[in-house]
């Protein structure tokens, strides 16, 4: 059995669990999330700890510690939250939120307007500052990858939409 797979998923106090028909649903104070478990994958609840297992004469033995990391991100997001901050660098490149509508300003000649999708919160402190956040990481994460998408930074001035923590390693410019 995997490594992972053996250690228990602790369930907070604030927050309920629902197993059912191989489906796991999660609500917690930050929100709800629901998953599929895989067939091959065997979880039991004792207590406050979820454990997980391979079903008899099963090889796929790594589909158990992916179970229980998804479980275990399902407990975490709807307790704390996931959260990406993106910055925007480069002359005149902005963001705004409009409703329920990210616009960017980043070197178009037209402006770039992001619907945020159900379940993702995105605030902007500063106008170079984008956080996105909610209790779904890949969701988060998808969403963060996707507005970076529009103009990723460039390797000779370092402009674009980058995430905070991001190091950009800049190309040497063309000698005479």
């Amino acid at each position: 059995m995997s490594r992972i797979a053996k250690n228990p998923v602790e369930i907070p106090s604030d927050v309920k669990v629902d197993i059912k028909d191989g489906r796991i649903k999660v609500k917690g104070p930050k929100g709800e999330l629901e998953r599929t478990l895989h067939p091959s994958v065997i979880m039991s609840q004792d207590g406050n700890n979820l454990s997980f297992a391979m079903k008899d004469g099963i090889a796929k033995m790594a589909m158990a510690g992916t179970m229980r990391s998804l479980v275990h991100n399902m407990m975490v997001g709807t307790t704390k939250g996931f959260e990406k901050k993106l910055t925007l660098v480069g002359v005149g490149y902005r963001a705004q939120m409009k409703g329920k509508v990210l616009d960017l300003t980043l070197g178009f000649s037209h402006p770039v307007e992001h619907k945020i999708p159900e379940g993702i919160k995105i605030e902007t402190p500063t106008q170079t500052e984008v956080i996105v956040s909610g209790p779904d990481k890949q969701r988060v994460g998808q969403v963060a990858a996707e507005i970076r998408a529009y103009r990723p930074p460039e390797p000779y001035k370092g402009k674009g939409v980058r995430y905070s923590d991001e190091q950009i390693s800049l190309k040497e410019a063309k000698k005479k």
